[in-house]
């Protein structure tokens, strides 16, 4: 089943549903080391692809364009990095000069909307002012019915000419008095933009920002963290097996026997009892299908291929194990363990792969872990390593070694049937 996962780099849903955390992490990290794994192959594959590209194009070089890129003194590509040449300015100065170009543009344009409004006051004002000083004159020159209308006339060209002076003078005091005031205003924006700059760090973005990777940071560090403890406990378990001499090996150590000579001779000696028999006398040629997607498949595949490996029996009898259940779902497993004490288990067969489950007792709650039995060997997917080479190998191995570091779980207390007939009668009828 893992191999398969691995080839497919594809997990079902389901499946993945049934796993705890610490088995998806270590499932995960199977997985990742298999995409490196591939990734330097392909890697390979282009860099000798590329060489051959490079050799084929010097052949080519001299009868079609070409491009050379300029090198350095070391040999390799030259590179220019804007501030770092002889003659660049440095960052600093191009940010100062930014700011006080900023800085003089902002009062610029406030300079030239102070200077329209001034405009337009002082045009007003004395259009106001030129207006009521020709109607003054009409009423009282009009009025007493002037005969020199020539006198009114000059007189009223010299009053023009007096207040376009004054206009003209008006003018030139208001472009001065904007002026000042740009320049002012530059040097208040240029400080203002400077502090903005210098805080900028204590902004509300630059907070958002810092709190998103100060949360991207600590998830890092918790992925990585699980993958760590993932990998000591794949290694941990690993040895502890070896020194124990219980690891069944490499699949090729069982392959073209599925029972020790004494388990056959004992089989073949007890072939009268009605629980042994049922593969014997299977008469169609059995071939499983990929995955289970059926009751009747699964007890098809149990009665051809686990219960002549023994599977559920206890050891050296023909005594189905206290441990053992039939096709029961994880609800009904935690039904049968919930007034249990912590380290009660039981093993069911699974709907989801061609195994079981294991679901244990913890002190707060419940746990259950996918054994992989598609192989000739027993062993825990995506947690233990180790693989044994029957199902009451596995349970008697971690009646003395906990599962997982993290959580210690030692089989303690099978949880026995308590429906009469048993669950797992269907297997054997």
């Amino acid at each position: 089943m893992l191999q398969q996962i691995l080839r497919d780099m594809y997990i079902d849903p389901e499946l993945l549903a049934e796993l705890n955390e610490e088995q998806k992490q270590i499932l995960f990290y199977k997985m990742r080391e298999e995409q490196l794994r591939r990734w330097r192959e392909r890697e390979e594959k282009a860099r000798m692809e590329e060489a051959v590209l490079r050799k084929t194009a010097r052949r080519n070089q001299s009868n079609g364009k070409h491009v050379q890129w300029l090198r350095g003194k070391d040999g390799e590509v030259w590179v220019w990095v804007m501030g770092e040449a002889p003659g660049d300015k440095p960052y600093e100065q191009i940010s100062e000069e930014l700011i006080a170009e900023r800085a003089r543009q902002q009062a610029q344009k406030e300079a030239e909307e102070l200077w329209r409004q001034k405009e337009a006051e002082i045009t007003k004002k004395f259009r106001d002012a030129m207006a009521q000083e020709k109607a003054r004159i009409v009423a009282e020159k009009w009025k007493i019915e002037m005969e020199d209308r020539k006198a009114a006339k000059l007189e009223e060209e010299k009053i023009q000419e007096e207040l376009k002076k004054r206009e003209e003078e008006e003018r030139q005091k208001g472009e001065e008095l904007i002026r000042l005031q740009e320049e002012i205003r530059a040097k208040e924006l240029y400080l203002s933009l400077k502090q903005a700059q210098q805080h900028s760090q204590h902004s509300d973005d630059d907070q958002e920002w810092e709190e998103q990777l100060r949360r991207s940071k600590a998830a890092d560090e918790e992925r990585s963290h699980q993958a760590r403890r993932a990998r000591d406990e794949y290694r941990r378990q690993s040895l502890r097996a070896i020194q124990k001499g219980r690891v069944a090996g490499l699949s090729h150590l069982f392959q073209g026997t599925n029972l020790n000579n004494e388990q056959e001779i004992k089989l073949n000696n007890n072939s009268a009892s009605p629980l042994l028999s049922l593969s014997a006398a299977s008469s169609n040629i059995w071939e499983r299908p990929s995955r289970p997607f059926s009751r009747d498949v699964i007890v098809r595949w149990f009665r051809e291929e686990q219960i002549p490996r023994r599977a559920g029996f206890e050891r050296n009898t023909n005594r189905i194990a206290q441990w053992f259940h039939g096709i029961i779902s994880r609800q009904e497993a935690e039904e049968l363990l919930m007034n249990k004490s912590e380290g009660a288990f039981l093993v069911r067969v699974s709907e989801k792969i061609w195994g079981y489950a294991l679901s244990y007792r913890q002190q707060n709650g419940f746990k259950h872990f996918l054994v992989d039995a598609s192989g000739d060997f027993y062993s825990f997917l995506g947690v233990d390593p180790n693989r044994h080479p029957t199902l009451t190998d596995l349970i008697d191995f971690h009646k003395e070694e906990i599962i997982t570091s993290s959580g210690g779980e030692l089989l303690l207390e099978p949880c026995g049937q308590q429906k009469n007939p048993p669950d797992y009668s269907p297997l054997f009828e």
